[in-house]
């Protein structure tokens, strides 16, 4: 399997913004066999088994429940809710999506991988976290938790891209059953 590469944002990435405006944000990648469209990435993403682990801490805890049936139409443009997040953005293979409190956001797209690589998509994640205002100082800052929590979520990144790129591969063995 394909490593995942932490990566700059692209040049046109929704996330972009968030960076240049003084978030922190972060961006991963993997190049993956075969021609993958953003539904299907997106799809994928939502409901594999990592993610609705996620989704159900988010029912209990938010009261933000949701469905693989539901991430089916967020993929496929039919929807502008999941879980705890709305859509912000969609364009061009891209869909940026913020948190319930306006404090997060999640990105993914999905692109042809670079010439020599015919045949396979690049699939990109990305997460934007965005500072608070400072008690004191107002000058903006990430505070304790997400110093604290910074570690963790690079790891999860990875796991929830890797999650979604092995369900990717599943889909693809079964179709050509």
């Amino acid at each position: 399997m394909p490593d995942i590469h932490a990566c700059e944002l692209p040049a046109n990435a929704l996330l972009r913004r968030y960076l240049d405006e003084g978030a922190y944000a972060d961006c991963y990648r993997i190049d993956v066999a075969g021609n993958v469209s953003q539904p299907e990435f997106v799809e994928a993403f939502y409901t594999t088994a990592v993610f609705k682990l996620e989704r159900r801490l988010l029912a209990w805890f938010a009261s933000r429940p949701s469905t693989d049936q539901q991430a089916r139409d967020l993929a496929h443009e039919r929807r502008n809710s999941f879980a705890a997040w709305n859509v912000e953005a969609r364009v061009n293979g891209q869909l940026l999506m913020a948190d319930m409190h306006q404090r997060t956001r999640s990105w993914l797209m999905c692109v042809p991988a670079p010439a020599g690589a015919a045949g396979s998509t690049r699939l990109y994640f990305g997460s934007a976290v965005v500072p608070l205002g400072g008690a004191r100082s107002g000058k903006p800052r990430m505070g304790f938790a997400f110093r604290a929590l910074l570690g963790f979520h690079k790891l999860y990144s990875r796991v929830l891209l890797r999650a979604a790129v092995t369900r990717l591969a599943m889909a693809a063995e079964r179709a050509q059953r």
